[in-house]
């Protein structure tokens, strides 16, 4: 397999300053609208990008939950490789892939620990299964066997099978504060048109990226 031959053309659409929002959550709500109204597969998934204290970075993905004027909500195990690594070094980085529609969004934030009471509200939103498997995974750490995991969550499910499931303790939600966030829409030629949006005293800035 050649994978050095393996391209494509890029020609879906073309971006230009005088189409965007000038505020960015607003402008992201518009493409991802788009995303869902394309049928897109995970039009929410998100790469969340950390870095521990060696100076390592890690990614992985997790679904956008909320979105609102402040930024970019996900929830997790605090337990979790990215949850230690944030409370740590709250600097972070998103980026949505969303490649039939030729587009991508990359946003540089701030993490920081969302309020119990909205945490609570969306565990209970969750489907039972889920919540149980919230309590049953010790996310990021060693497990010896799928047949051990799925043991615990049988153990799990035993424990609340006559009750509602409570809210783990080590379960919570990170908001992401954006200070730049880049709007990335492919271009004939390699040509992209790119557009960053920085947050300063006066509000977004917004200029042309070269591709």
């Amino acid at each position: 397999m050649k994978i050095d031959a393996i391209r494509r053309s890029y020609t879906k659409d073309k971006l230009d300053l005088d189409q965007l929002d000038a505020d960015p959550i607003v402008q992201f709500e518009q493409w991802l609208k788009d995303a869902v109204a394309a049928e897109l597969p995970d039009p929410t998934a998100m790469c969340v990008a950390s870095v521990d204290a060696e100076g390592q970075p890690s990614q992985r993905l997790v679904l956008l939950k909320d979105l609102n004027p402040s930024g970019f909500t996900f929830y997790t195990n605090l337990g979790s490789r990215k949850a230690t690594e944030l409370a740590a070094n709250p600097k972070v980085c998103l980026h949505f892939p969303w490649h039939p529609l030729e587009r991508q969004v990359i946003v540089y934030g701030t993490a920081e620990r969302v309020p119990t009471s909205q945490v609570m509200k969306y565990f209970l939103s969750r489907p039972k299964e889920s919540q149980l498997a919230a309590w049953a995974s010790e996310q990021s750490r060693p497990v010896s066997t799928r047949l051990a995991l799925m043991q615990k969550f049988a153990e799990i499910k035993e424990k609340f099978s006559h009750g509602d499931v409570s809210l783990p303790d080590f379960w919570g939600g990170f908001l992401v504060r954006p200070y730049q966030i880049e709007f990335w829409q492919g271009g004939e030629h390699r040509l992209h048109d790119r557009f960053m949006y920085r947050q300063t005293d006066f509000g977004w800035q917004i200029e042309r990226l070269c591709p």
